[in-house]
C-alpha cells in the first residue's frame, strides 16, 4: 500500500478523491498523464486497497476506502491529505 503512494500521480488521485468528499470519474481527475498511464495508476490503487471502482452507465467512478484506510493504517491518509505549511 505504501508503495502506491509513492508516486506523485497516484499521490494526487487520492487527494482529489479526499478534498472532494464523493466519488469521481476517472476522466475528472486533473492529471497530466496519458489515458492509459491513468488507468495503470488507478489499477495500482485499486489492487493496494486504496480506492474502489465502479461503474455508473458508462462512466469508470472511484471511491476513496477511507474508513478502511483509517481502521488499518489510523492518520496516514490524513499525513498524505493535509496541507503541509511551507518550511516544513
Amino acid at each position: 500500500m505504501l508503495e502506491a503512494l509513492v508516486d506523485p500521480v497516484r499521490r494526487s488521485i487520492v487527494t482529489q478523491l479526499d478534498a472532494a468528499g464523493e466519488d469521481i470519474a476517472c476522466g475528472a481527475f486533473d492529471i497530466s498523464v496519458s489515458k492509459s498511464t491513468a488507468t495503470h495508476h488507478f489499477k495500482v490503487l485499486r489492487e493496494a486497497g486504496l480506492i474502489r471502482q465502479y461503474y455508473v452507465g458508462t462512466s469508470r467512478m472511484n471511491a476513496l476506502r477511507r474508513a478502511e484506510m483509517d481502521e488499518a493504517f489510523p492518520g496516514l491518509l490524513d499525513a498524505l491529505t493535509t496541507p503541509r505549511a511551507k518550511g516544513r
